[in-house]
């Protein structure tokens, strides 16, 4: 039996957790500064983690990877929908 879809499930869960812990459309806790660098560490981290399940072909990391991918891609559109929404209330003000 293959438990892929768990370590996909809780890499999906982590990545989503931290970007809400941060706060995805705007900082928690933290400068605008220090929000940049948080994804930014996020980013590098994840980028090194490619590589290591790259180079070693370890199946449990390349499952955590699929479930991180998966949980930044829903962090980066829910910030997307905010700047949406955003865009659409400033529409609607400035055809009043």
């Amino acid at each position: 039996m293959s438990y892929d879809w768990i370590y996909a499930l809780v890499g999906f869960v982590v990545m989503l957790g931290i970007l809400v812990g941060i706060g995805i459309n705007q900082p928690r806790m933290t400068s605008m500064k220090g929000w940049c660098y948080g994804y930014l560490a996020i980013a590098l981290f994840f980028d090194g983690l490619v590589v290591v399940a790259l180079i070693n072909q370890f199946a449990p990391l390349t499952g955590l990877l699929l479930g991180l991918s998966a949980g930044a891609a829903t962090g980066l559109a829910i910030h997307v929908k905010h700047h949406i929404e955003e865009e659409n209330q400033g529409h609607q003000h400035s055809h009043a």
